[in-house]
């Protein structure tokens, strides 16, 4: 391995506003050679995920990003050597990788994965993405046929497949996304019953039009104004799935949250739950196989979105955050 050249993107500053390629340098570095216990991996694909810019903040479910560290991120990886028990050279496994070429981790940070067609099927509806919006919407949000279930971020990775999971299980369902384009893929590829443009303003009241009913279900992928909007049109008893809050993430913090939150809660008996898909870690390989066999039968569509290129890696989660993805977007590296 000494003869080959590892890349790494570095996060070299942390932004106090918006993120923007001068916060990342990317420079070159031996490949590692693993220790006792360590398999070294070679990246395939890295994962750009909302939460990425999330790190950048503090400490959240992970410790606090450094400044002149490595760029951390999930990835998909191939198992180049190994001194850790149980994997070995061409095993595939998920772990955080880092936005790197190659990474020497400990076994016990590798989940080892099955080598499937397309690879990227990994990263999308069978890994974080797909089990977000299984375990959020039916183990937190918990519809039931008939209600209205209403999704942020319709046409992202996440949102994506939580509107068709809440189609399958026979609920009316309403995506808000940004832009007309986005909207329309959502009614008509993705088979939602509508679809609100933030971008054009009025969510209230479109979202008002697009479910008459009231919303039973909110899965809540942006926080601030639109978490909003549609705390007050949620039924009694409503469920609020809090998946994440994108629309705080690339700003200086915000001085003030959506107004009126805890008399909603109190009047309207709601119930709003933070999670992350690993609380339900015991049920992953039932909801794989859910989520396989919908595929399989064509009830569940994957829209992936590849961008070629470790070093463009930076500009791809510069135009997640903006919302230039449909479905999910990684990096092949």
């Amino acid at each position: 391995m000494s003869n080959l050249v590892n890349r790494q993107i570095v996060l070299i500053e942390k932004p106090t506003e918006k993120l923007t390629r001068d916060h990342f340098r990317l420079v070159q570095g031996p490949v590692p050679e693993p220790a006792d216990g360590e398999a070294l991996l070679r990246v395939l694909y890295i994962s750009m995920d909302a939460a990425n810019r999330a790190w950048m903040q503090g400490a959240t479910y992970r410790s606090e990003l450094k400044s002149n560290a490595v760029m951390a991120g999930g990835g998909l990886a191939e198992v180049v050597a190994s001194k850790a028990t149980g994997f070995a050279a061409g095993d595939l496994v998920f772990a955080d990788t880092g936005w790197r070429d190659y990474a020497a981790l400990p076994g016990k940070q590798l989940a080892k994965l099955p080598r499937i067609d397309p690879l990227t099927h990994l990263l999308s509806v069978y890994g974080v993405a797909g089990l977000t919006a299984y375990f959020g919407l039916l183990k937190v949000g918990r519809p039931k046929s008939g209600e209205t279930v209403v999704v942020s971020a319709a046409a992202g990775s996440v949102g994506s497949f939580v509107g068709q999971i809440a189609k399958i299980i026979g609920c009316h369902v309403v995506g808000i996304a940004g832009g007309g384009a986005k909207c329309e893929w959502l009614t008509g590829h993705l088979g939602f019953d509508a679809a609100v443009d933030y971008k054009q303003g009025g969510v209230f009241k479109s979202l008002r039009e697009a479910a008459p009913k009231g919303v039973d279900v909110y899965f809540d992928n942006v926080g601030g104004e639109i978490l909003e909007a549609c705390l007050p049109q949620m039924n009694l008893r409503g469920r609020i799935a809090c998946c994440g809050a994108v629309s705080l993430y690339d700003r200086a913090p915000p001085t003030t949250g959506p107004r009126g939150v805890p008399g909603l809660i109190v009047t309207k008996r709601l119930i709003m739950q933070g999670f992350l898909w690993s609380d339900f870690l015991d049920e992953r390989d039932k909801a794989v196989a859910e989520l396989g066999s919908w595929v399989k039968t064509g009830k569940l569509k994957v829209e992936e979105d590849v961008i070629d290129g470790l070093e463009n890696a930076p500009a791809a989660l510069i135009g997640l955050l903006g919302g230039e993805n449909r479905g999910k977007r990684m990096v092949k590296v």
